[in-house]
């Protein structure tokens, strides 16, 4: 199990969000890529990186960023507005390591299709959810599907991992929801990232002893940033815990 510290990119600066809401913003960097390069340097191999301003335009607006990130050396999961073909093109020609869809997911089964069989290796779905229903358009659109629903019907269609975030619990550093997480894992096949509340070590600790067959990949942001523990810690603690 590995952990991916988190890049949110709104207006060229890396910023977190609480509970996905624009008006409760923290910037904590003028400059994406210096904090990617800070995270490199700390250990991490894998960045997830979001467009925020792509998941509001429903359009990719900062693969700049991504590119200069990449130029780093690490590899980078990116997502944010990938709503179409082209634009899941355009972010693997910036130098994606894998792509990260979400709306189109749930809306465009022949772009989920396309998906799937054509770079299914680079790419996840993203499952985002509010109060206990899937969200999409940048969380700002909560659906009638369940969480479970939403990844068996992309299940039945091919194999993909899944990130999945609980909205409400985003950016509050208020802890996770051990038993959400483990009804998740119950029908996931393949593989996915959690991510939403972590706040402590204690939080990764329960996740990593929890035995859950399917999570590979944990996402945490605000508490890298506030310094609740070092990157070095979290993965420690994985790792120890495992």
């Amino acid at each position: 199990m590995i952990l991916l510290p988190a890049i949110d990119i709104r207006d060229g600066k890396a910023v977190r969000l609480e509970q996905g809401d624009f008006a409760r913003e923290t910037v904590y960097s003028a400059s994406p890529v210096e904090v990617a390069r800070a995270w490199q340097e700390q250990g991490a191999d894998v960045l997830h990186v979001v467009d925020l301003d792509g998941a509001r335009e429903g359009e990719p607006v900062n693969l700049d960023q991504l590119e200069r990130i990449r130029a780093l050396g690490v590899a980078v999961q990116y997502g944010g507005g990938l709503r179409s073909r082209a634009a899941v093109e355009r972010a693997l020609d910036a130098g994606a390591t894998r792509v990260v869809v979400g709306t189109a997911a749930y809306r465009d089964e022949e772009l989920l299709d396309w998906l799937l069989e054509a770079c299914a290796e680079r790419a996840r779905v993203a499952v985002d959810v509010r109060g206990g229903r899937v969200a999409v358009a940048g969380w700002a659109e909560r659906t009638v599907a369940t969480p479970e629903e939403l990844i068996e019907r992309v299940q039945a269609r091919g194999s993909v991992e899944f990130v999945y975030t609980n909205a409400d619990r985003d950016g509050m550093l208020e802890g996770l929801d051990l038993d959400e997480v483990r009804r998740v894992d119950s029908v996931v096949r393949w593989g996915f990232a959690y991510s939403g509340g972590i706040g402590s070590l204690a939080d990764l600790e329960g996740l990593a002893a929890a035995g859950l067959e399917a999570l590979s990949e944990v996402i945490c942001g605000k508490a890298l940033y506030e310094r609740r523990f070092s990157f070095a810690e979290a993965q420690a603690t994985l790792d120890r815990n495992r």
